[in-house]
């Protein structure tokens, strides 16, 4: 899924980096008085070369693998790694720790920057996200109050811990809407948005065409048309310019209920139609892409139209309307075999239907249907073999 990020998102994104790269790690060891980890802090944090930093950390780890100062140690090697973009690694010793039961928000953050910055997902990065808000609540509700401070001094410790707090949770929901496109399994995919709208509910308003989108496709994917289209219609609430949500709605009423609607596929195709013809390219997108898409878009829309047209000729007998719409729809969805032969399957059906009978049209449609891959390729050529038959 395309996410549409606006700058004041990424100045925010921006913005938690800097004040969580800000935070210590290891905070409970922070006054450790065995002199060989007071030493590898003090070595570790004397230099910013994590090459160094992770050559004193192996050095420490051999000589003391049995320290309960080892969780402290994989914190610091997630961080090192992290810096070295080697994504796994930070990956593998932040994991480390939370299968011990160490965690602190340092490393909820080291792990949902590098998972982030990778292309891994796993069921771990979810439940660290879910993890954010209990520990910033634990880390910043009750900041130390040092007994020398100034009022104006206890003030901004106050304020910056409501800002870590704040940068936590915006930092967890923008890392959510980056790994969550990586899982394929839609049922896994509808669990996870449903522990993370249940921990951060504010995202079901604040972010609410992503959300409901993510629901949308997943469900799409399962087959639910009744929550696809209960999600579907939330997306167009909030965008309702989104000519794809727009068109999946569309075919779904048209051609994959029990009972299909093809009316209401109709009333959403027109709108889809509107919509994409006043598509704008979004900035640094591919121009044949971007035009492709468009046009089979459009296509999608047309075929509906058709369909619709085609259904109600049963009754009028206009066939005409019909004929106009899927001939263009066939066009359009040159680059869309199934669909493409769906529509000229039809087009060949509604050249049957006429009176006369347009035998050649109907047959030249059919031809091409049946060529095509796809759910119409069978009927399309068991008409064509009528068509023919009735000619003879």
């Amino acid at each position: 899924m395309l996410q549409r990020l606006t700058f004041f998102l990424l100045v925010a994104m921006n913005m938690a980096v800097l004040r969580l790269c800000a935070q210590q790690a290891c905070p409970s060891f922070a006054d450790t008085p065995d002199p060989n980890e007071a030493q590898l802090m003090l070595t570790v944090n004397s230099t910013d070369d994590p090459q160094e930093q992770i050559a004193a950390l192996d050095k420490f780890a051999k000589e003391h693998p049995d320290s309960k100062f080892m969780g402290c140690v994989n914190e610091y090697y997630a961080s090192a790694n992290l810096k070295l973009k080697d994504y796994d690694k930070s990956i593998e010793f932040g994991e480390k720790d939370l299968a011990l039961n160490y965690q602190d928000l340092n490393l909820l953050f080291t792990l949902m920057r590098a998972y982030a910055s990778s292309n891994k997902v796993s069921d771990t990065i979810f439940e660290v996200i879910n993890k954010v808000p209990d520990q910033a609540r634990v880390e910043t509700s009750s900041p130390a109050h040092p007994l020398k401070a100034t009022d104006d001094q206890w003030a901004k410790i106050q304020a910056d811990a409501r800002e870590l707090a704040k940068a936590s949770h915006d930092y967890a929901v923008w890392a959510f809407f980056q790994v969550i496109p990586r899982v394929t399994d839609p049922a896994k995919q509808i669990q996870a948005l449903n522990s993370f709208v249940k921990t951060y509910p504010e995202t079901e308003k604040d972010n609410a065409t992503q959300i409901n989108t993510l629901y949308f496709d997943a469900y799409r994917m399962q087959g639910n048309y009744d929550k696809t289209i209960e999600f579907g219609d939330k997306v167009i609430a909030t965008d309702p310019s989104n000519v794809r949500v727009l068109n999946t709605l569309g075919l779904i009423y048209s051609f994959a209920l029990p009972h299909p609607s093809p009316e209401k596929g109709a009333a959403y195709a027109q709108k889809a139609l509107a919509a994409t013809q006043g598509l704008k390219k979004p900035e640094g997108a591919d121009d044949a892409a971007f035009k492709k898409d468009q046009t089979n878009q459009l296509g999608m829309a047309h075929l509906m139209l058709g369909y619709a047209a085609l259904i109600r000729a049963e009754k009028t007998g206009k066939l005409v309307p019909a004929i106009d719409e899927l001939k263009l729809a066939s066009t359009l969805l040159e680059g869309n075999p199934p669909l493409q032969g769906q529509a000229l399957y039809y087009l060949g059906f509604a050249y049957e239907r006429g009176t006369p009978a347009n035998h050649r049209g109907a047959i030249e449609s059919l031809n091409r249907s049946s060529s095509l891959p796809g759910p119409m390729q069978g009927q399309a050529r068991a008409l064509l073999a009528k068509v023919k038959a009735a000619i003879k």
